[in-house]
């Protein structure tokens, strides 16, 4: 963990408590655990897991930098990431799970269980459900995906849930900057505006990184998300 600790500050300005790193901790042992049974992440080594689930999570610090969003929702979170580790960053963030697949969705809650995390909810289903329900339609400061679906496709998922002025993150490979250009227009119709995309560089990981950030400048026409699955069959 000494590693993890000395990367999150030099890297991301992060310093991390020694509560945040019992859970961490945590989290990371009951992770191995379930993954024996489960296959919850391909990542299944401890090196692995604190850079590229911790530390990458981490790297969502560099959007916001002092400000941290009051209201975050993480889509497609499957075993937590980035939504967890951000959460156990920021206690006081109120922080939403979208996962369509069980067992994610009940790691993820037995995770929040066990570091008894407030004001954290998980809620199993896809995102274009969510997007059309009024409770998180335009409720969130920040909506936030790490690696689930093209650029275009994203927006259509997580810009519904944003509130205008708050910000939609995608945290993306090295496609990043290509997709983020094509997407543009789609994320105009929705009522985004890409604002930067900044490169990420992980200790010992060889690919590139980015973090697109769309900030919310209007409303999303009613008629988005379209019915789950049409996004990704008919990307905008």
């Amino acid at each position: 963990m000494e590693k993890l600790i000395h990367d999150a500050q030099e890297l991301f300005h992060i310093h991390l408590t020694g509560r945040q790193v019992m859970s961490l901790v945590m989290y990371e042992r009951e992770l191995l655990d379930w993954n024996q049974k489960f296959n919850l992440t391909a990542i299944k080594d401890v090196e692995s897991i604190r850079t590229k689930h911790f530390l990458d999570s981490f790297s969502c610090v560099t959007a916001w930098g002092a400000n941290p969003p009051h209201h975050l929702v993480d889509v497609g979170t499957g075993a937590g990431f980035p939504g967890l580790p951000l959460k156990i960053l920021y206690p006081s963030t109120r922080v939403t799970l979208i996962e369509s697949v069980g067992k994610k969705a009940m790691f993820c809650e037995h995770v929040i269980r066990m570091l008894s995390l407030e004001n954290v909810q998980v809620i199993k289903a896809r995102a274009e459900e969510i997007g059309q329900m009024p409770v998180h339609r335009e409720a969130y400061d920040c909506a936030v995906a790490r690696a689930v679906a093209g650029m275009s496709v994203l927006s259509e998922y997580l810009l519904p849930l944003v509130r205008i002025g708050g910000m939609m993150l995608a945290q993306k490979g090295e496609s990043g900057p290509a997709e983020a250009q094509e997407a543009e227009k789609a994320m105009k119709l929705l009522g985004g505006k890409l604002q930067q995309v900044i490169q990420v560089n992980l200790p010992g990981v060889a690919d590139d990184r980015y973090l697109v950030i769309v900030n919310k400048s209007h409303a999303t026409p009613p008629k988005f998300p379209r019915k789950p699955g049409v996004p990704m069959k008919q990307p905008l």
